[in-house]
């Protein structure tokens, strides 16, 4: 199991609460950039540690350089965030997230859909595979 695994297990319900509190206040439609901000700001004032873009070490056959990975939030260092304001969420929106929490060893991600009329709807828990073993 991945040390963190349990952790951000936990912090998953406070936070789809955080982005359902952001959601009854903004409505659907307007653009992510809000939404993530609105989300920041609501994570912030339950006293969670919000991080946004991180450089990381790329590695590939023996080659390495440092990227700056353009995440939306980072939760305790544990929870990964993608903020969406999409008509339909995409296999490759989870794709992305599942790549950024592969490269950041980050064990659960939530992508979150704000143009849902019911924001439930929206959101999708991914786990790192093998996190949960």
């Amino acid at each position: 199991m991945h040390p963190l695994f349990t952790k951000a297990s936990s912090l998953t319900e406070g936070v789809i609460a955080g982005a359902i509190e952001v959601h009854k206040d903004k409505g659907p439609g307007l653009v992510e950039s809000i939404y993530e901000w609105c989300l920041t700001k609501e994570l912030e004032l339950r006293g969670l540690g919000i991080e946004q873009q991180r450089v990381v070490s790329i590695s590939y056959k023996g080659f390495s350089r440092e990227e700056p990975l353009r995440f939306d939030l980072l939760v305790d260092g544990c929870l990964l965030i993608e903020a969406k304001a999409v008509e339909r969420v995409l296999p490759v929106h989870k794709a992305q997230l599942l790549s950024y929490m592969k490269l950041l060893n980050v064990p659960v991600g939530l992508l979150i859909n704000f143009n849902e009329p019911r924001l439930t709807d929206g959101v999708s828990r991914l786990i790192l595979p093998g996190a949960n073993l």
